[in-house]
């Protein structure tokens, strides 16, 4: 562990029962449907490397890239599209795959955004969380863990564009970041 983790929250091996989990799931919900998983750049790219290695179903991946946050540690509230889908989501069912949910003010700019572009539905997919710091009311459909209101990094979440490789997510010590 990296002197700069206060503490592992989630373990490697949490983090693979999550992906069976939810993987099990998406593909009962998903099973007679062919899936467009949207990864959200650049947070998602381990959960849903794991998530699209393990669904054994037919499927198709894009990713976005979108910013609330820069370098800070809270969201500015205004949501960015730097990198748009490649593809057009008219008619197919979209599963958003995020790493983490906060305030909920990106996935709902997002489900909106979609919805707007004619997708059949969208749904929402995280590994992590945080209900407590919730702004805006989102239906997230699949969750690996509900955590508390701690800064944490790891398995693709960062701070400041570092720790994003750790296989594990921990907790960064306030002296990081403060």
């Amino acid at each position: 562990m990296l002197a700069s983790i206060e503490r592992i929250l989630i373990t490697e091996e949490q983090i693979k029962e999550a992906v069976s989990r939810i993987t099990k799931q998406l593909e009962e919900d998903y099973k007679d449907k062919k899936v467009l998983f949207v990864g959200l750049l650049k947070g998602s790219i381990a959960f849903m490397a794991d998530i699209v290695k393990s669904y054994s179903l037919m499927c198709q991946i894009d990713f976005m890239d979108v910013s609330s946050y820069g370098s800070s540690t809270e969201s500015s509230g205004t949501v960015n599209i730097i990198k748009d889908l490649s593809q057009s989501v008219e008619g197919k069912d979209v599963v958003i795959i995020e790493d983490i949910i906060d305030s909920g003010n990106t996935l709902s700019f997002i489900m909106q955004y979609l919805a707007s572009k004619k997708a059949n539905s969208v749904r929402i997919c995280t590994l992590l969380n945080k209900p407590s710091r919730r702004k805006v009311d989102i239906a997230v459909d699949y969750i690996g863990y509900d955590i508390p209101d701690e800064f944490v990094v790891g398995y693709g979440l960062d701070y400041d564009e570092y720790y994003r490789n750790l296989p594990y997510v921990g907790v960064l010590k306030r002296s990081v970041y403060s």
